[in-house]
């Protein structure tokens, strides 16, 4: 009986979130302006008129900026999401507040049903874990939209 635990082959699993910077000095988002901002700052544009990416802002409690994560990256007209890699990070960054962000390369605001079904499942899988899902930005090189701002959820 001894010897059949010996050979069990297991790996140490470590969780490590390394911030570079002071909390003060993160930026705060304090309305969806910020956060387009933000991601302009952060996006390739030349991409974001070529292929639809996704991407998380993970905040805190207070609203400093965390971190940006590119979750993503799709084709013309899609990209595929997984709610387990969204989530796995913010845990990982201990982040209690997330956005959601991504881009249509069409130029077009409008969320399409795809958009709306993956912001509520977001939405529902945040409310298990404690995570809020503050909103869902869609990017182009010259405006946004802000679901929330919207009224989609």
């Amino acid at each position: 009986m001894e010897n059949q635990h010996k050979n069990l082959n297991v790996s140490e699993i470590k969780v490590q979130y390394l911030p570079d910077f002071k909390l003060s000095e993160r930026p705060i988002i304090t309305k969806s302006s910020d956060v387009y901002k933000l991601l302009l700052s952060q996006w390739d544009t030349g991409i974001m008129q070529f292929l639809e990416e996704f991407k998380i802002i993970l905040l805190n409690n207070t609203n400093h900026v965390l971190g940006i994560v590119n979750i993503a990256m799709g084709g013309k007209d899609a990209v595929m999401v997984d709610m387990r890699v969204i989530f796995s990070i913010a845990l990982t960054a201990s982040a209690s507040k997330i956005i959601l962000a991504h881009n249509h390369p069409s130029g077009t605001l409008n969320p399409s049903s795809a958009d709306r079904m993956l912001t509520d499942k977001a939405v529902e899988a945040g409310k298990v874990l404690d995570i809020e899902v503050c909103d869902h930005i869609i990017v182009t090189p010259h405006s946004y939209l802000s679901m929330k701002d919207n009224g989609d959820f």
